[in-house]
């Protein structure tokens, strides 16, 4: 084992050795110089021996001093000339010893140092260049890395990138030595790029109404099936995915990353391959796609796949969503309105779910979104008609400020004040009635920041989530159970299908009151059976709550307008404006604030007109919020324009919110959406189905 040596390095002794003999000779030149000078002035002036004085003239004084300086000259050349030979031997062994050494670590880690002048221009590097096939003393070589210019204002420990003949550096600035250091990352971000293109992608592909196009035959021997197949596993090989198939609907998929960015670019045109299989055919195929990557382990990729396939069957279907860990959802496709669910087995099975989760809970809280309408409202009461037929406390998050004026009227009108105050409790006092066996119902709404008892639901242990909106990247933390419908017009239509197709003995009964307000709600959500989302189920719905002793006559004055609201309306409409064929816009004063409900009912107004195909209607709500309000009548994909306007809602009714802007700011971003969006949003007709 080496032993370190306490003996200073022969070129330190050597250099301070010669600095102290340099000294001493110094002195002891200076000494004698300066007694010579003092004896001969003494004896000039004391005429010593006599006749000295006489003997010394003028020319005598001059060539003394000649010689002094002369021979102080001489020595000073000799002594620089002496230590500076003593330094260079000095360094010679220095970089024998550190230097060659420090260099090779230098290379060896990629580290290329470079010192310039004030001009910027190159005084000194340290050789890392040399066999790069770069002129590292170019003095234009900051001209053409201007971002190296940036360094020299910035922070000591700013990093910026550059790129030279094919190699990538990451260079910083130490300005008191104008030293730049360059550090060669090519290697390492070639790995990184390769690794990346290789990371493990876990995706799902499921064929959605697998059942109506397999009808009762037997695989072999449906055309349709085949085709969907085959379309599917040459889509896998071409794109380098390995297929299994796990179910006769479902697959399993394996890929890398390279392969899931070829299909993101492409936009996933599998979508469109299928959908096209189905015309001229009864029932059109699609399909609905998740993949997950950027994450290590292989299960939790499964499980945001798993979870991406929820949300597309959510969502509708025909479409795929891709999942990269801790970033928001990416949607591909989406073209074709949901195809209504007429199963009854489905029905029941929920509402039996429903009915079980009930019972197993202390008591019930139900709450429907912000801004209340008569829609959420309406499957409130229906989930609470339940409750009192299980025998369960069920109590409505209800706050008069976060409820619409025509639905927060026929609440309070339609019940006692005991009767009331019974039935609804403030957001706070849900918050505060939450317990372990306290189960929360959501309805009409799944994304949690949308939701009135939004701090009740995130003290929840046990939460439903019913909706008939498109499902989107933000939604409720684990549920017990979902039902995300969006092929059903509204969810006062949804609950009231619970109630009838529930396996309850007795049936579940409902009072005329409460089948009245569903009513409305159906109604408004409906347009009166006019919008896209009218459905067979629609009109069933409305004839289960008939049966309940809905008024019709009742349910529609809950919703009609006061004077100034249809004048307001009116004016609105007046504003209209028509940016493409079959798209109207428009926006309301800014000046006045309108009511959410107002901008729908525009909006609706607008989707009556001849030749009209989607509308939006923007407007000031509240002092600080826009709103933007759109409608379709199946052709455009309102909510995938809403979506990038960062809002959502269901295919053919959505809406967006901005705060803090204006009318005029959120009109410029509507028309940019609709530049870089419509032709993406515009439904393929074909596949929808009704």
């Amino acid at each position: 084992m080496p032993v370190r040596s306490n003996k200073p390095h022969k070129s330190g002794a050597t250099m301070s050795d010669a600095l102290k003999k340099m000294r001493i000779f110094s002195l002891f030149f200076v000494f004698i110089e300066v007694g010579l000078l003092v004896a001969l002035i003494v004896c000039y002036f004391h005429d010593i021996p006599t006749g000295f004085h006489d003997l010394i003239k003028d020319t005598h004084w001059i060539i003394v001093a000649s010689g002094i300086l002369a021979s102080n000259a001489l020595f000073v050349w000799f002594t620089e000339l002496h230590i500076s030979s003593i330094r260079q031997k000095s360094d010679l062994e220095a970089a024998s010893i550190i230097g060659s050494d420090v260099q090779e670590a230098y290379n060896f880690g990629q580290i290329g140092l470079v010192v310039t002048d004030e001009n910027n221009i190159v005084m000194w590097d340290n050789n890392l260049f040399k066999d790069r096939q770069i002129d590292i003393l170019d003095t234009d070589i900051f001209e053409w890395r201007p971002a190296l210019k940036d360094l020299q204002n910035a922070p000591s420990d700013m990093v910026v990138k550059i790129e030279a003949n094919g190699r990538n550096y990451e260079v910083r600035f130490l300005a008191d030595a104008n030293l730049y250091i360059f550090k060669d990352t090519s290697d390492y971000e070639s790995i990184f790029a390769y690794s990346r293109e290789q990371a493990t992608v876990v995706g799902q592909i499921i064929i959605d109404n697998y059942s109506d196009i397999a009808g009762k035959t037997e695989d072999d021997n449906n055309d349709l099936v085949s085709k969907v197949r085959g379309v599917i596993f040459e889509y896998a090989k071409e794109h380098g995915v390995l297929l299994r198939r796990y179910r006769n609907d479902s697959y399993f998929a394996i890929c890398n990353f390279s392969s899931l960015e070829k299909m993101e670019k492409e936009g996933f045109t599998i979508l469109e391959k299928v959908r096209a299989l189905g015309k001229g055919q009864n029932v059109i195929p699609t399909l609905s796609i998740g993949f997950a990557h950027d994450f290590p382990d292989v299960n939790k990729l499964n499980e945001m796949a798993s979870n991406g396939i929820d949300i597309a069957v959510s969502r509708g279907g025909d479409q795929a969503v891709v999942s990269r860990y801790g970033e928001d959802l990416k949607f591909f496709g989406g073209k074709t309105a949901a195809v209504e669910n007429t199963s009854r087995v489905q029905f029941r099975s929920v509402a039996d779910s429903i009915i079980g989760l009930i019972k197993g809970s202390s008591n019930i809280i139900v709450s429907g979104h912000t801004d209340m309408d008569m829609d959420a409202l309406g499957a409130c009461l229906g989930i609470m008609a339940i409750c009192d037929w299980c025998e369960k406390p069920c109590q409505i998050v209800y706050d008069p400020r976060l409820t619409e004026k025509k639905t927060r009227y026929a609440f309070q009108g339609s019940f006692s004040k005991a009767e009331f105050e019974h039935m609804t409790i403030t957001p706070k006092e849900a918050e505060e009635k939450i317990k372990p066996t306290t189960l929360m119902i959501v309805v009409d709404v799944s994304v949690p920041e949308l939701v009135m008892g939004a701090k009740a639901l995130e003290k929840a242990a046990k939460t439903i989530v019913i909706d008939h909106h498109r499902r989107g990247a933000s939604f409720v933390d684990k549920p017990v159970l979902t039902y995300v419908d969006p092929s059903a017009s509204s969810a006062s239509e949804i609950v009231a299908e619970f109630i009838h197709y529930a396996t309850a003995n007795p049936r579940i009964e409902m009072s005329p009151v409460f089948a009245t307000l569903m009513l409305s709600g159906m109604f408004l959500d409906t347009n009166f059976f006019k919008a896209k989302s009218t459905g067979i189920r629609s009109f069933e719905a409305a004839e289960i709550l008939k049966e309940f002793g809905a008024d019709n006559q009742k349910a529609d004055d809950y919703l009609k307008d006061d004077y100034e609201e249809y004048a307001l309306v009116t004016d609105i409409v007046s504003t209209a404006k028509t940016p493409y064929t079959g798209i109207v816009y428009c926006v309301s004063n800014e000046r006045n604030i309108v009511e959410r409900a107002t901008l729908s009912k525009v909006a609706n107004q607008l989707l009556q007109l001849k030749g009209v195909n989607a509308c939006f209607v923007i407007g000031k709500v509240t002092e600080h919020e826009i709103r933007v309000s759109a409608r379709s009548n199946g052709t455009v994909n309102v909510q995938l324009l809403c979506e990038k306007l960062g809002g959502g809602g269901h295919f053919a009714m959505a809406a967006a919110s901005f705060n803090n802007g204006t009318t005029a700011l959120v009109e410029s971003r509507l028309l940019d959406t609709l530049d870089t969006y419509l032709n993406q949003a515009k439904a393929d007709i074909g596949g929808s189905k009704e």
